[in-house]
């Protein structure tokens, strides 16, 4: 199935350093974005760490063994980072979210830890394929807060899950059909905490993936920005040429 893909990143409005990684590559079919935290360039070695690895892993034959493969990889990865910070403080443990998306034969599959998200635009059914790893959404699935309460609750930016914390890692995952005309969004939490669903839901509605990661992109600086920001695009189709632009914005 071919695929066109846009990627961007943007350090923020407040932050100096973008800790974030994102790897676009609709040759492979692969898309990953991956927040780093832990500060003091923890975070960016943490993602980095994790972007890198996926970049040399090569699809399978089949999607079964690819789907193996790049889950492996994720928690062997996990298991380096846990090693390396052994001597390291909790507070600059280097770790990082993540949200992967293979796509092959049209098969597909979503793996994730943390509250990086992954979303899919069907026709006109919106939907979020991941579920935040955090302590504001468990207070949520456990009904000891109210949908309203979780928008900016002082707990929100609290991971429950993260590569690079604690081994072995409960990786999430989820398998997908694919169909031509389908339209996924790969983001940071830089992204979702200053846009709805619902506005994300709007703005993919554009033809153009220029004007949805432009848009996107945008009205998160507009409203300040704190955090980096990074989402990747990706839509299906036989019609798609199969190209991958790439937007980094600095």
């Amino acid at each position: 199935m071919k695929t066109i893909s846009r990627a961007a990143t943007h350090v923020g409005m407040v932050r100096e350093l973008n800790e974030d990684s994102f790897l676009d590559k609709a040759v492979e079919g692969t898309w990953v974005v991956a927040d780093g935290m832990g500060g003091h360039e923890c975070g960016e070695m943490a993602s980095g760490a994790i972007v890198s690895a996926i970049d040399k892993l090569r699809q399978a034959e089949d999607f079964d063994t690819s789907l193996a493969a790049l889950r492996q990889l994720i928690l062997n990865v996990n298991d380096e980072l846990v090693s390396a910070s052994e001597d390291v403080s909790r507070d600059r443990q280097p770790g990082s979210t993540i949200v992967a998306l293979l796509i092959q034969d049209g098969r597909g599959a979503v793996l994730w830890a943390g509250d990086s998200r992954i979303y899919r635009l069907r026709s006109d059914t919106f939907e979020q394929l991941t579920q935040d790893h955090t302590y504001v959404n468990e207070l949520l699935e456990n009904n000891l807060i109210r949908p309203e309460e979780a928008q900016g609750h002082k707990m929100s930016n609290v991971i429950t899950r993260a590569v690079g914390i604690e081994s072995p890692l409960e990786l999430d995952m989820r398998e997908i059909r694919v169909q031509d005309g389908d339209q996924f969004l790969l983001c940071s939490d830089g992204l979702t905490h200053l846009c709805t669903n619902e506005e994300i839901h709007e703005m993919m509605g554009s033809p153009d993936e220029v004007e949805i990661t432009d848009s996107l992109i945008h009205t998160a600086l507009v409203r300040g920005a704190p955090d980096n920001v990074t989402l990747i695009y990706v839509r299906c189709g036989d019609d798609q040429e199969g190209s991958t632009v790439l937007m980094p914005i600095e």
